[in-house]
């Protein structure tokens, strides 16, 4: 199985790009797992932000391939402990014969035709963060969900 995570825009910040860094190489160590950045909208302060929206949602549906279990990171998505999700994350890459591919959307959400390609929605959190650390926090649960799923010292009880 392979995991690939989508975002809209370039991680700005090197603290964020360094922690990126540091758990994607950690995680390669369980599974095949890249990471893909979609580039930001050109001129977009000429557009609204159903416009935006749009346009960002045909870039991130070109960029889920055909037969891909896709989940955007959304505030209304399940939510989860981590040991909850790491056990949802094993029973899915057990029994899915797909890859997955999770979703951090723009700043204005995600189109309703990246809704309806969606085969789930997982929220990180009810409180809302920049889309920059969205990306920081998602990539280290992922982390530590493989971590909890080989049952390795990382997380603590």
């Amino acid at each position: 199985m392979k995991v690939r995570l989508i975002t809209v825009g370039k991680t700005a910040e090197q603290y964020i790009r360094t922690g990126l860094e540091l758990y994607a190489g950690r995680i390669r160590h369980y599974i095949s797992f890249e990471m893909v950045e979609i580039p930001d909208i050109r001129q977009a302060s000429s557009l609204s932000r159903n416009q935006i929206k749009q346009k960002e949602g045909e870039n991130i549906l070109k960029s889920i391939r055909p037969g891909e279990y896709a989940v955007l990171l959304d505030e209304r998505g399940t939510s989860f402990s981590s040991i909850e999700w790491a056990r949802d994350l094993e029973r899915k890459t057990t029994h899915l014969s797909k890859d997955m591919v999770f979703v951090i959307g723009g700043p204005y959400g995600f189109s309703d035709e990246v809704y309806a390609r969606a085969d789930g929605m997982l929220s990180l959190s009810k409180m809302t963060f920049s889309h920059q650390i969205v990306r920081l926090l998602f990539i280290e649960q992922l982390y530590r969900a493989m971590t909890i799923i080989k049952g390795e010292p990382y997380h603590h009880e």
